[in-house]
């Protein structure tokens, strides 16, 4: 990347500070090109001949954060501030394309037999998101957004990437069509998960430990999983929910603790947390279903139903 961006990136990635010293706080996760390596294993191949495709879902992930912490408006990231917060939002947005644009290279550095099949799953995976992250927003401005168009949209604004980054590993393995389509299905089930878990984690997590402020999906009116299912459960808490589920008057989206609080024990007494990690964990067993029937190597699927749980049970 020219050297701006770069520093940008660097600081993004939790490598360097804003001043472009190195430094050791939080990272991503990196489930994605995990899965990736993972996948790759589970079919006979290895990690290391899938570095190219692990590189670039890595890559569009990216670009998405980056992006969709300047259309949120999250000032706060893994424990600091966010990248468009410390460098603008110009320069934050151009740094996201850039890593976008990284991706087909990355892809491209391998030379594979597979290169043209990764390059257009990887791009169908990213207009697919960047149509889910185009009905997250619109749902904002939606008094009713229905259990499944939410579903629908959390498919493809956070399964899709999931699947692709497995069936990518899958292919670069040299697996065959039925044991990609059953890997791709274990990322799209685990994709639903993980997006549920980061849905409850968005109004019960911890800030000490998700790095994002206290319930900010409240403060600013998102119709995530479990307000969806509050909001459509018909229950007196549902209904006092949907009175008061409308942004606040002055348009700034801070209210008090108190007021967040009461949202957050509405969803719940509405049945909209039970719901979410019901649908989870059954997500969950759908997607380690799928896995087990791509007849994965014993070893790699091990790996991968713990990494599974672990990113559907995790805390930030």
């Amino acid at each position: 990347l020219p050297a701006p961006l770069a520093g940008v990136a660097s600081y993004h990635f939790g490598w360097t500070d804003a001043a472009g010293r190195p430094d050791g706080g939080p990272t991503g996760k990196a489930l994605r090109p995990a899965l990736v390596t993972g996948c790759a294993e589970a079919v006979g191949g290895s990690a290391r001949d899938a570095v190219a495709p692990a590189v670039a879902v890595e890559l569009v992930h990216n670009f998405s954060l980056l992006h969709d912490d300047i259309l949120d408006g999250d000032t706060t990231r893994r424990h600091r501030a966010t990248a468009w917060a410390v460098f603008g939002s110009p320069t934050a947005l151009l740094t996201g394309d850039a890593l976008l644009a990284l991706a087909p290279r990355a892809l491209a550095e391998d030379d594979s037999p597979h290169l043209a099949t990764g390059i257009r799953w990887l791009a169908r995976s990213t207009e697919l998101l960047v149509e889910g992250e185009r009905a997250d927003i619109s749902f904002e401005e939606r008094d009713r957004v229905t259990l499944a168009e939410c579903l629908a949209m959390a498919e493809r604004k956070t399964a899709e990437l999931l699947a692709c980054s497995c069936a990518l590993g899958a292919l670069w393995g040299g697996a065959g069509p039925e044991r990609i389509a059953s890997l791709r299905a274990f990322g799209r089930h685990l994709g639903t998960a993980f997006q549920l878990t980061d849905d409850l984690l968005g109004i019960w997590g911890d800030p000490a430990v998700t790095g994002k402020p206290a319930r900010a999906d409240l403060a600013c009116r998102k119709k995530s999983l479990p307000v969806v299912a509050a909001l459509e459960s018909g229950t007196p808490a549902g209904r006092r929910l949907a009175r008061r589920y409308t942004p606040p008057p002055d348009g700034t989206g801070e209210e008090t603790p108190g007021e967040l609080a009461l949202l957050a024990r509405l969803v719940e007494e509405a049945g909209g947390r039970e719901w979410a990690e019901r649908r989870a964990a059954g997500e969950l067993e759908r997607a380690l279903a799928a896995l087990e029937a791509a007849e994965p190597a014993p070893e790699a699927a091990r790996r991968l139903s713990a990494l599974a749980r672990l990113a559907c049970r995790r805390d930030r």
